[in-house]
């Protein structure tokens, strides 16, 4: 008699005979009690990108610092005497609009950052015709084998075929000592990522189960592997027969209760490991942890300052590390004063009235013209609108002595009598 005979179940041999395979680890030479509930010697799971981005706070990281490189204009500039001036043309269009005939600018760098924060590396290949550059188009860096020769000089093979290194833009996330190889964030923060993947696969197991942790049963139980087998396979459908009848207790026999195995996740801490899970992942990209939407230390004052951080220290130099790689492949090591550069200002409007403020004292002291402040609103040029104006109550230290009034000593004199001295008029 087995235990679903003790209490009056009815047997259903099919779904015994199914539940019996469907139960971890019951089929397997050796498997213990542990094991079979996942208690055991188990590994943990494999990391890989794909895996590493069902993890919320490795997603958001990931999304959030591609589109924010992406979405900073980016334009090309050339040196001249009054400064640099942004030039026009093809290698404008190519750089800011259409780097080809299929992605936009801001596609394209969105992908390559995706590469950069997941793989490791990111990889564009130059298309030139002649002196010309007429394209740049993605490269999967996993398909790409990167070496180098006896004088020093990289190589890329890709698709069976070998480029230099002038012909393809390369940002590693972090190179090994050699030069060559690099990390990448989601293989060096495989522990960190691992220990998110289990506790939402644990998780998930746990409330797909109904919150039913678990069971360990007490009292008499059947001699031999194949009635414990049985055994276990009666309990395994008591339990999901009463979930599917809505059924918030079943009969036991008499001797026997159930007792739970292991931690239940309030007692094991699981929301608090979970939420130190964003900050290690926060840490392994170097995000402040507001923008992976963890609020939980969050200020007004202190979010103000992860936001200045953001810019100065992560997106400033990523930033930097694309523009002198566009410079150096496309302009070559001597530019001829060309050179490609992101504006920031595009991550620091703020609001409207902060902004309208910034660029009314741009203007009033002559750091911007009008029609400059008005291109960055993307509002028309107005006439008499080119020239630098500042306050008028602002002037050159020391120009002051310029107004003052004049001496008029030596006009009094000339203009009235004379005055001569005593001896004078007593000559007279």
């Amino acid at each position: 008699m087995g235990f679903l005979d003790m209490i009056g179940w009815p047997r259903d041999p099919v779904a015994e005979k199914r539940m019996i395979t469907e139960i971890p680890g019951i089929e397997r030479p050796g498997a213990n009690l542990l094991q079979v509930y996942g208690l055991g010697n188990v590994e943990l799971p494999s990391v890989t990108v794909d895996s590493a981005l069902t993890v919320p706070a490795v997603l958001a990281a990931v999304s959030f610092l591609s589109r924010s490189l992406a979405a900073l204009p980016l334009h090309v500039y050339r040196n001249t005497a009054r400064g640099a001036e942004r030039i026009s043309g093809g290698l404008q269009t190519l750089i800011h609009e259409a780097p080809n005939r299929e992605w936009t600018s801001f596609k394209l760098r969105q992908h390559f950052w995706q590469q950069v924060f997941t793989t490791g590396r990111g990889l564009l290949w130059i298309e030139r015709s002649g002196s010309n550059i007429t394209g740049l188009y993605p490269v999967n860096p996993t398909k790409a084998k990167i070496s180098r020769d006896s004088m020093g000089r990289s190589f890329y093979e890709i698709g069976g075929k070998v480029y230099p290194a002038a012909d393809i833009i390369d940002v590693p996330f972090m190179l090994k000592a050699d030069g060559v190889a690099h990390y990448g964030p989601v293989v060096m923060g495989a522990p960190a990522i691992q220990l998110a993947l289990a506790m939402n696969n644990y998780g998930s197991r746990f409330f797909a189960g109904g919150g039913v942790p678990p069971l360990a049963l007490e009292g008499p139980l059947p001699q031999g592997p194949e009635a414990m087998k049985r055994a276990m396979a009666d309990i395994n459908r008591a339990i999901e027969s009463a979930k599917a009848q809505e059924k918030p207790i079943f009969p036991m026999p008499p001797g026997h209760k159930l007792t739970q195995v292991g931690f239940d996740p309030d007692k094991g801490q699981m929301t608090e490991a979970r939420r130190f899970a964003v900050e290690e992942i926060a840490r392994v990209y170097q995000i402040p942890p507001v923008f992976l939407q963890d609020l939980t230390h969050g200020t007004y004052s202190n979010s103000e300052q992860q936001d200045l951080h953001l810019v100065k220290h992560l997106i400033a130099q990523w930033a930097r590390a694309l523009e002198q790689e566009f410079n150096l492949k496309l302009f070559g090591q001597r530019n001829g004063g060309r050179f490609v550069d992101h504006n920031l200002d595009g991550l620091m409007r703020g609001d409207f009235v902060t902004r309208m403020n910034g660029l009314a004292q741009a203007v009033q002291t002559a750091i911007l013209t009008p029609n400059e402040a008005r291109a960055l609103e993307n509002r028309p040029a107005m006439a008499n609108g080119d020239d630098l104006m500042i306050q008028g109550a602002t002037v050159r230290l020391g120009s002051q002595d310029d107004n003052s009034p004049e001496d008029t000593t030596e006009d009094d004199n000339s203009t009235g009598d004379a005055v001569t001295p005593d001896n004078e008029d007593e000559s007279a």
